[in-house]
């Protein structure tokens, strides 16, 4: 199909793109299988606060960032996220569909961007080698020394806070063409401001 104005493809990546959420193979790929479970079971009494409503979202990413990545140093942290972006643990993660779909997408010229919760310690190198123009995703703070102070940078990517950042990106809505996929609640605003939409397509 050919479109008069740009076309944006704009794809979600845990769960979509991927088999499940992402972090815990980071975890697992740059820590190890032991560091991972016992950072997580410290994590617990936010999990459940989560789950009974008494937290937000935002909180229990907060919590989650303060707890994985204060004091690290952002080099490092790079460093492990550019090595799990290329590494077999998430190759193997990788739906065959979805990248298919990606290709289609450049072999038409269309501007890729992907538009997740995951976190810009690893995102933006995996989308950088295949193809993606920009990356939106959670940020993590770092201090005038060079380590993730435990803090976000602005919101956890997620929900509408998706579609305020590609609005940011790209300006008026009418002013291109949109097709986004995702997987869950948290692609919902995307996916009801695109265009073309595919929830689950893969």
């Amino acid at each position: 199909m050919r479109h008069e104005k740009p076309v944006i493809a704009a794809f979600d990546f845990d769960g979509t793109i991927t088999t499940r959420d992402t972090l815990l193979s980071f975890l697992h790929h740059w820590e190890g299988s032991a560091a991972c479970v016992s950072q997580m079971a410290l994590l617990t009494p936010h999990f459940l606060g989560f789950i009974t409503g008494l937290i937000s979202r935002q909180t229990l990413k907060e919590a989650l960032t303060n707890r994985l990545f204060a004091g690290r140093n952002i080099e490092e942290l790079h460093a492990a996220g550019q090595a799990f972006a290329s590494s077999p643990l998430l190759q193997r993660m990788m739906r065959k569909e979805a990248l298919q779909r990606i290709q289609w997408h450049r072999e038409q010229g269309h501007r890729l961007i992907l538009a997740s919760a995951a976190y810009d310690l690893y995102l933006p190198f995996w989308g950088k080698e295949h193809g993606f123009s920009d990356v939106i995703c959670t940020r993590v703070a770092v201090s005038s020394k060079g380590e993730a102070t435990g803090a976000l940078i602005g919101n956890n990517c997620w929900g509408a806070e998706k579609v305020r950042r590609l609005e940011t990106l790209l300006g008026p809505r009418d002013g291109y063409v949109v097709y986004a996929y995702g997987n869950s609640r948290g692609d919902r605003e995307l996916l009801e401001w695109a265009d073309f939409r595919a929830y689950k397509a893969f």
